[in-house]
């Protein structure tokens, strides 16, 4: 049996949550023809441990760029908390930023959710959400288990679910390739 051709993807984070959902998605998206390797890099996101706004997709950007290296792809993902106007309070939301060897560059994000309010005053105060909700929990490295969502949900969605979302929607422009051909999305100089 011949083996299939490998497709390597870099995720710029230690988090194997993220890697996981990473490959999770690249697999369903890419498996049937091509065997998928996704691998950890250490990198540094250029963005305070508490991302607010642009920060977000900044701090996705900077870890793809970084993770890139000699991969097939590099995959930045960031979560943050993004300001709604219209509805007074922040959400907390995944960026993802996928970059190939070529530079092209195509961007999602997930969907987002609402902290409880002493959750958030803590945040504004300084605190990582991560940090927080590990102290309100009781369980240590929440993000690295079923995170924020997954507690606050009651199990019904997972840290690795909502990092799944966000990069399939990143991937997307690369799944119909022939409907974005003029997208833009290339790095920028």
């Amino acid at each position: 049996m011949k083996s299939k051709p490998r497709l390597r993807v870099n995720v710029g984070t230690r988090n194997p949550v993220k890697v996981a959902a990473v490959e999770a998605v690249f697999t369903r998206a890419f498996g049937p023809e091509l065997e998928v390797e996704a691998r950890a890099v250490a990198v540094e996101s250029g963005v305070p441990a508490e991302p607010f706004g642009e920060e977000i997709a900044r701090g996705a950007l900077q870890r793809a760029r970084q993770a890139l290296q000699e991969a097939d792809y590099g995959v930045g993902i960031e979560a943050g908390l993004v300001w709604n106007e219209v509805l007074q309070t922040y959400f907390d939301v995944q960026f993802c930023v996928i970059i190939d060897r070529s530079g092209r560059v195509t961007a999602g994000h997930g969907p987002g959710f609402v902290y409880p309010p002493m959750v958030l005053a803590e945040v504004k105060r300084g605190r990582a959400v991560g940090e927080v909700m590990a102290e309100l929990t009781g369980i240590p490295e929440i993000g690295r288990r079923e995170g924020s969502v997954g507690y606050l949900s009651k199990g019904l969605i997972t840290r690795r679910e909502l990092t799944e979302q966000a990069v399939l929607a990143a991937l997307i422009p690369r799944l119909r390739p022939e409907l974005y051909e003029h997208e833009g999305g290339q790095e920028p100089d």
